[in-house]
């Protein structure tokens, strides 16, 4: 099939190098988001997708809106059979998703009907679940609605951080946005509506929810700091400022700390929850780079009554 691929991040790349190595369809073109500022600098830097496209000689298209007339007449133009996407970063309006003669295809990182939504990685990991995956489905005008042609699982690790899965997701799925290229052009695949019951939404993960709770049980606050890693970032506050934490081990045995209660070692430094206590393993300070959480106690000097948190 002749194809125009959607996608900006890092994370959509390894389904495009797919699709380009997979030898069996032609990838005319690549829409991403426009260049955006990055850096000290701020200076306009080309999306991860962008990048790859045009080392590998592929059009990049670039609308500021998927609803721009010139974009909508240069997509006619290419005429496309399918529009793989992968974290495009914007939605798509009726008139771009009647172009195409199969649609527009998403790879989702979840299990529809699970986590629709743009932080479904963040959201499953923050739930507790043991089993995630992705999905490919057909994009309809409802959000992640459309009906599914395909499925990969993955277990969720006990020290995995949103990164980490997305990561091992986004080489799993590449390989079944490819497939579910190939079932389309040849007739095999045909998509299935998603079951009414077991709908969730993943909404975008801000800042103000990834600070943590130190009222809330040790599991929970070492799901909401794995879920927020990297990005947005847990975090809590020490001395009236911002504390990023990038690790943390609940540690069942220790259950003399109240919340938020800080509790510094030679090696070890603990903070209460609503259950028992975790110990800060990484720790980044306001303006300062990541060091481990023992160094940051060391340099702080915590005192016997400090707390996290307020």
């Amino acid at each position: 099939m002749r194809l125009v691929f959607a996608g900006t991040p890092e994370v959509a790349v390894p389904a495009l190098d797919a699709l380009i190595a997979s030898g069996r369809h032609e990838v005319a073109a690549v829409v991403t988001r426009p260049d955006a500022p990055a850096g000290r600098g701020r200076r306009l830097v080309a999306s991860p997708v962008a990048e790859r496209a045009e080392e590998a000689g592929i059009e990049v298209l670039k609308p500021n809106r998927p609803r721009d007339e010139d974009f909508l007449a240069r997509l006619r133009e290419i005429a496309p059979d399918c529009c793989p996407v992968v974290a495009y970063g914007a939605l798509l309006p009726r008139v771009a998703l009647d172009v195409p003669t199969h649609g527009w295809v998403n790879l989702h990182f979840s299990l529809l009907p699970a986590w629709r939504g743009a932080a479904p990685v963040q959201h499953s990991l923050m739930a507790g679940d043991e089993i995630t995956g992705a999905s490919t489905f057909l994009i309809e005008e409802g959000l992640d609605s459309g009906p599914v042609y395909g499925t990969v699982t993955e277990r969720i690790r006990p020290t995995d951080t949103s990164g980490d899965l997305l990561t091992r997701l986004a080489f799993a799925g590449s390989g079944l946005l490819a497939a579910t290229m190939d079932g389309i052009e040849d007739g095999t695949l045909k998509p299935v509506p998603q079951p009414a019951e077991g709908v969730t939404l993943a909404p975008k993960i801000t800042v103000e929810d990834a600070q943590v709770v130190w009222a809330a049980p040790a599991l929970r606050v070492d799901r909401v700091v794995r879920g927020c890693t990297p990005a947005p970032g847990a975090w809590t506050t020490f001395r009236g400022e911002r504390l990023k934490l990038i690790q943390v081990t609940p540690v069942s045995e220790r259950t003399d700390l109240a919340p938020g209660q800080l509790a510094a070692g030679k090696n070890n430094v603990y903070v209460g929850t609503g259950s028992y206590a975790v110990e800060l393993v990484w720790v980044q300070a306001q303006g300062k780079k990541p060091m481990q959480a023992a160094d940051w106690a060391r340099g702080v000097r915590i005192g016997a009554s400090e707390t996290l948190g307020g």
